[in-house]
């Protein structure tokens, strides 16, 4: 995997052995001293023309400084490591790890860094799934320059930013997430890892008929259709975590059956 730290020239001899030797980077002198003033970016993303855009957008902005790029999510998290920048925007879709698990990585080990994810298209979950990782915005990739450039400004100096079609949906989803019972929680927990109804109504000493009604109500009020679909809405949302279910959110153990 390709990942660059682009140093600059200001920097101590020690601080540039040590990125040097630590990991193989290339290393690129910066024109202009970032000191005190500028918002000091990495860019994550797996397709090198997007990388190459931000980074040539970012450039144009003479208060923002790109000091690294790579193409994987575990890069990432290591650049962001190394490097302590004010923001990383990284892209939802990433190798080796995706851009959740590395906004949640990053936000653990490096509160002083903000991330941006990025997206193909703007959804729900994803997006609810960004801001609980800690992330500060959630953006499409068709967003327009400036909205772009204020974000990553903004997620620098801690602010958190979503367009108000995603703050609109998400406030929606929350909506829906309240008017879920305790007993559907419960229930949606158990169908998430993988039990069929006869083990949910045996674990939860009800009767198969209510389980059954149970599912029918939380699909409802949640607009989805399927037991897959209740699965990783509670992987998602963190009813459920996906550590202790051991698998990938497409790969959640859900019973076929009822």
């Amino acid at each position: 995997m390709m990942s660059t730290a682009y140093a600059p020239d200001r920097i101590a001899d020690a601080e540039r052995d040590q990125l040097s030797v630590t990991e193989p980077m290339q290393i690129a002198e910066l024109r202009t001293d970032r000191r005190g003033f500028k918002t000091r970016v990495v860019i994550a993303s797996p397709l090198p023309i997007a990388r190459h855009g931000l980074r040539v957008l970012l450039a144009d902005a003479a208060d923002i400084d790109v000091i690294g790029e790579t193409e994987s999510g575990s890069d990432a998290v290591r650049l962001a490591r190394q490097l302590r920048p004010d923001v990383v925007a990284i892209d939802l879709l990433m190798p080796e790890v995706d851009g959740i698990t590395a906004t949640r990585m990053i936000r653990a080990e490096i509160p002083s860094t903000h991330v941006v994810v990025m997206a193909g298209v703007e959804e729900d979950t994803p997006a609810f799934e960004a801001i609980r990782a800690g992330a500060s915005a959630y953006l499409t990739k068709e967003a327009q320059t400036d909205t772009l450039l204020r974000t990553i400004r903004g997620a620098g100096s801690g602010q958190v930013a979503l367009s108000s079609q995603a703050a609109a949906r998400l406030v929606r989803m929350v909506g829906r997430h309240d008017v879920i019972s305790d007993r559907e929680s419960e229930v949606m927990r158990l169908v998430a890892r993988g039990k069929a109804n006869k083990q949910i109504a045996r674990e939860l000493n009800i009767a198969q008929s209510t389980v059954k009604s149970h599912i029918g109500s939380l699909l409802s009020k949640l607009g989805l259709l399927s037991r897959t679909q209740l699965a990783l809405y509670a992987a998602r949302t963190g009813l459920v975590s996906l550590e202790l279910l051991g698998a990938a959110p497409t790969m959640l153990p859900v019973s076929a059956t009822g």
